[in-house]
């Protein structure tokens, strides 16, 4: 958005955000399991992507929006007050498009999902929900390739074992 006009730049706003807010919100009521914090951060990446112009690169505006919603979530995790709620199905209020007769699966998997360590719920959902590719992740996350990949792994192998568990 750095170097455009004001109408441009407003009309590339509002582009975004019909494109990714959705997406952004998603991601982030998935993270916290809270619709109003969720709520907010999607308002706080959207609001610090008018106030401050970053200079995205065209095709990497999801990945910009999704990596600050992400880290404005960690921000709100590490917080003291937010480990102590107790979080619930992130998708019971904000579904994706379903079939009717996948909803009992996607569930017990997306809770699943939920009960993974941060590292991997990260990367799950980056993957699988968002459709993000290794390298993508590794850039949006800051870490090498082979640390997504072995955290894409070791992931699905905790659902699996969590999935087995539940009868699944």
């Amino acid at each position: 958005m750095a170097g455009t006009s004001g109408a441009e730049s407003n009309e590339l706003f509002e582009r975004l955000y019909s494109q990714y807010a959705d997406d952004v919100l998603r991601v982030s009521y998935f993270y916290l399991g809270d619709r109003q914090k969720a709520e907010d951060v999607c308002q706080d990446v959207f609001v610090r992507l008018l106030t401050r112009t970053p200079d995205i690169q065209p095709g990497h505006e999801k990945a910009w929006l999704l990596k600050v919603a992400l880290n404005r979530c960690r921000d709100l995790w590490r917080a003291a007050w937010v480990k102590r709620v107790v979080l619930g199905s992130p998708f019971d209020c904000i579904p994706a498009p379903d079939d009717i007769e996948f909803r009992t699966e996607k569930t017990d998997l997306m809770e699943a999902v939920s009960r993974l360590p941060v590292a991997f719920k990260e990367v799950i959902l980056l993957h699988y929900y968002q459709g993000f590719g290794i390298s993508e992740i590794a850039m949006m996350l800051d870490l090498p390739e082979g640390t997504i990949s072995s955290r894409l792994s070791r992931a699905r192998k905790k659902l699996e074992v969590m999935l087995k568990g539940s009868g699944t």
